[in-house]
């Protein structure tokens, strides 16, 4: 299915004390370009969160937001460096012998010292960790790739009904042709007959120069070509997915016939057509760089 590269998800996941939540955001990129926020004691999963989301994504500059709470009371734990507290009293009691002073010091104020007593942060299990992160991560994986999904099928249909009208304008160019031929022959015919008046121009001379015009104008290859290439790109749109890259090449080379065809008007109406069609073009590749 058509995906578009713009897209939301989130999901908050709760696992006993910890909580876990992803939220990401895309908009269009040329390639995958990610970016990660997300408390430090996760940096250390930031390959792994990656590597996810390839299976959730090929193109698209995506954001990513986690955060993380753990609201166990065992998150920290208090340890006593009792050689410290020694090495402190050995001090304390060589200062009271010098200087003849009071030794005061209260176990209050000795815990107070530098590092006699010190937080620790528990260690956490690696495994367990990953195993919450990684279901808020799918979660909201799967929620961006369906908005992503919702966004593409809005994009396919705006596409199509674009192409529909393309189609329209090329069917113009190509029954107007004969016409302006006709047109030409008429004229010139009409202009030599006053030019000549009874004198009678052969046949041959008119027809000679009424197909160096037609082959001058003739824009046939070029209308095939946008025929072939309107239905390339319908065909490409049903294709499951990775097909931005493929439209865009596409609409280019429909871009160059509509070129052409604007460069041999020799048609006040054919060269409007020929505008408007290059006009669709670009709605239709501005609509693609938005498309995975």
């Amino acid at each position: 299915m058509i995906k578009s590269m713009t897209g939301f998800g989130r999901c908050e996941v709760l696992k006993e004390s910890r909580k876990f939540t992803v939220e990401l955001k895309s908009v269009n990129h040329r390639y995958l370009d990610v970016n990660i926020r997300m408390p430090k004691k996760l940096n250390f999963f930031e390959t792994s969160i990656r590597t996810l989301l390839k299976q959730y994504a090929n193109r698209g500059k995506v954001d990513i937001f986690i955060t993380y709470e753990d609201t166990s009371e065992s998150q920290v734990s208090l340890k006593y460096n009792a050689s410290l507290a020694a090495e402190y009293m050995k001090y304390f009691k060589q200062m009271e012998e010098e200087f003849g002073l009071e030794n005061d010091i209260r176990v209050s104020a000795l815990s107070r010292y530098p590092e006699v007593i010190t937080m620790e942060e528990q260690c956490e299990d690696e495994e367990e960790l990953w195993n919450g992160l990684k279901e808020a991560l799918e979660g909201a994986f799967a929620q961006f790739v369906e908005t992503r999904k919702t966004e593409g099928q809005n994009l396919k249909q705006d596409i199509l009904e674009k192409l529909t009208g393309m189609e329209k304008l090329v069917a113009f160019i190509e029954e107007r042709s004969p016409e302006i031929i006709a047109q030409y022959r008429a004229r010139l015919e009409e202009k030599v007959g006053e030019l000549l008046k009874d004198t009678q121009m052969e046949e041959s001379r008119i027809a000679a120069e009424v197909i160096l015009f037609a082959d001058k104008i003739c824009t046939d290859e070029e209308v095939v070509r946008l025929k072939s290439h309107i239905s390339h790109m319908r065909d490409t749109l049903e294709e499951k997915e990775g097909i931005g890259r493929k439209l865009d090449f596409i609409a280019q080379e429909m871009n160059r016939e509509a070129n052409t065809i604007l460069s041999k008007a020799n048609d006040l109406e054919v060269s409007n057509c020929a505008i408007s069609l290059k006009t669709e073009i670009e709605k239709v590749r501005e609509q693609i760089q938005n498309i995975e």
